[in-house]
């Protein structure tokens, strides 16, 4: 089962155009949404959690309207944003429990855990944390009440690494024990390569590769050989490709097909979600 399922999507901002004709995210597992900024990774995010309104198309969850049967759907997900919403001048334990009412599944052991784990005090005023802070406590309240579906736009971005894999870890915990799913938009690529379960690429308003993250490394590969090699037919089959005097380096997404061209006179190189990423958009 799909836990999202978006259908010929498109909304209009300014010179902006987002497309999406066909996108879903299986329940379960952790789908990794990236692309350079100003891609529409976050205008995606923001048309899911009925921040704006589309143009046209749908959006579903569980296969329901998400609008329509938005407090019931609206209880199950954990969110994390650009902004957080929250009152600056207000203590993050009043924070806590002006919101923790709102939510059944409201786990104030699973809470204290997770503030214990970044070391946040509830006697602070969400002005004064460091934005990295404040992040941590976002991610605190999203993941506290149990969240069958979690919705994170770059939730890692203000975090050094040790935090980074604590967050990971505890979006792992949520999986095992909750059996969630987790979405969620980041320019730190190596965070999927550690989670990742599916991989959603998207450049200019449109999705241009999707699926197992495991598939799409498994297909792609980065070669290099001497540029007399290279032909115009030899050069239809790179996704993009860099020459210099003396040779070049290109992605393909077809290994075989590469290898039956190529044979052994050239290197073959396993890309990560990184170089896939930066190959497409340069070919564009």
């Amino acid at each position: 089962m799909n836990a999202i399922e978006i259908k010929d999507l498109e909304k209009k901002l300014g010179n902006f155009r987002l497309k999406i004709n066909d996108l879903q995210i299986p329940e379960g597992f952790v789908t990794g949404f990236i692309g350079p900024n100003g891609s529409g990774k976050t205008t995606t995010i923001k048309l899911i959690m009925n921040m704006i309104n589309k143009d046209k198309g749908s959006i579903k969850m569980w296969g329901k309207d998400y609008k329509i049967n938005d407090l019931s759907i609206k209880d199950k997900i954990g969110y994390v944003g650009e902004f957080s919403g929250y009152l600056h001048e207000a203590k993050i334990g009043r924070i806590k429990k002006s919101i923790s009412v709102f939510y059944k599944n409201w786990d104030e052991k699973l809470y204290e855990r997770y503030m214990g784990k970044f070391n946040l005090s509830e006697d602070k005023a969400y002005k004064d944390l460091s934005k990295g802070q404040q992040k941590k406590f976002e991610i605190v309240m999203a993941m506290s009440h149990h969240p069958k579906v979690i919705i994170m736009d770059e939730p890692t971005a203000n975090l050094d690494p040790l935090v980074r894999n604590e967050v990971l870890d505890m979006l792992q915990e949520r999986i095992e024990e909750d059996n969630a799913t987790v979405f969620f938009s980041t320019h730190i690529t190596s965070d999927l390569d550690k989670i990742g379960d599916y991989i959603v690429f998207i450049y200019k308003g449109e999705i241009f590769l999707a699926g197992s993250k495991d598939d799409i490394l498994e297909n792609h590969s980065i070669v290099k050989g001497k540029k007399g090699l290279l032909g115009e037919e030899t050069k239809n089959i790179f996704i993009s490709i860099n020459e210099n005097a003396f040779g070049f380096e290109g992605l393909v997404n077809n290994k075989m097909k590469a290898y039956e061209i190529f044979g052994e006179e050239v290197i073959y190189d396993k890309p990560n979600l990184e170089d896939i990423l930066t190959y497409y958009t340069k070919g564009e």
